[in-house]
């Protein structure tokens, strides 16, 4: 099975059909409701609601979804009998593999029925008619790659007494994004020099995005927090929300972050944990949907895509 425990939930949907082609004296006993076995749009209905719910049994690599809304409809179509079936779950993956086998399930119980009337009975055409949900619904293209900074925020690892490794892990990660990381440093655990560095990158060298990791926990020593507030002009407290949350599932240290999120002029900042662990974890949750924030800068709307503007702020 593929491991679904990193990505989020999101509204799934899917629809799928699929015909049974027979005689047409035949199929036309199904919606008169005169088919000896019994009544064909009823028991095939409930058993395509059946079958999706079943699928992760059928289907070797399927996980097993909570579905929260399945539909099965039967209706007469010029090419036969065309059974129709949509899906719903708010979950990691998809649900197209379960409209699928609604459909089929529907369209072989359908066939066992009609079977000793027609023996040229066929089912086939079954597809995918339309599917939503996923990252790939919420991914803004852009004409220009994001202009991203990574600092590290580490007394030991500024000192050379440790080997950064969350940074590394943020920009391994930003390397699938559209994004460049055109500034990667490693600073002190100093208030003065963490805020003094955000207002630069962010006034007077023309990032858009800067990803801190690192102090955001409760130790003597950690006050990113404290730096980045300094300097926002607005905080976007959904995105630490959406970290916490994602990472409260996983750990429940997670809850004991501190970090902040928001902009400065045109550019956003976002702490992020100090473990490479929990570094990743945050962007997996954040990622892609944090990227929409350029086009709404921009004044575009939710279904509008674009590239932001360049960041200005002209003083700090």
């Amino acid at each position: 099975m593929i491991d679904v425990s990193p990505k989020f939930h999101t509204l799934r949907y899917a629809l799928a059909e699929g015909f049974l082609f027979g005689a047409p004296e035949v199929l036309a006993k199904v919606f008169d409701r005169t088919v000896p076995k019994g009544d064909v749009l009823e028991v095939a209905r409930a058993a395509g609601i059946m079958a999706a719910k079943r699928t992760s049994e059928l289907i070797v690599f399927c996980h097993p979804i909570p579905l929260d809304w399945v539909e099965v409809r039967l209706e007469p179509h010029e090419r036969g009998l065309r059974v129709e079936a949509e899906v719903r779950s708010v979950w990691k993956t998809g649900v197209e593999v379960e409209a699928i086998t609604a459909v089929t399930g529907a369209l072989l119980n359908a066939y066992d029925m009609l079977k000793p009337l027609d023996q040229t009975l066929a089912l086939g055409e079954i597809r995918v008619v339309k599917k939503r949900g996923g990252k790939t619904d919420f991914a803004d293209r852009f004409a220009a790659p994001i202009k991203a900074a990574i600092l590290v925020m580490s007394d030991s690892t500024h000192a050379g007494k440790r080997e950064d490794k969350s940074g590394k892990v943020i920009a391994e990660f930003l390397a699938g994004q559209p994004v460049t990381v055109d500034c990667y440093e490693i600073l002190p655990d100093d208030r003065e020099i963490i805020s003094g560095r955000l207002k630069k990158l962010a006034d007077e060298e023309g990032f858009q995005l800067v990803f801190t990791t690192g102090g955001t926990g409760l130790g003597p020593r950690d006050v990113t927090p404290e730096a980045t507030l300094a300097v926002l002009d607005r905080a976007v407290p959904g995105v630490i929300e959406a970290i916490r949350r994602h990472g409260k599932e996983r750990t429940p240290y997670a809850m004991l972050s501190r970090g902040e999120a928001g902009l400065r002029g045109g550019c956003l900042i976002v702490n992020l944990p100090g473990s490479s662990r929990g570094a990743l974890e945050s962007l997996q949750a954040l990622f892609p949907g944090l990227l929409h924030i350029f086009p709404m800068m921009a004044g575009k709307g939710h279904d509008e895509k674009g590239a932001p503007k360049k960041p200005g702020r002209g003083g700090s």
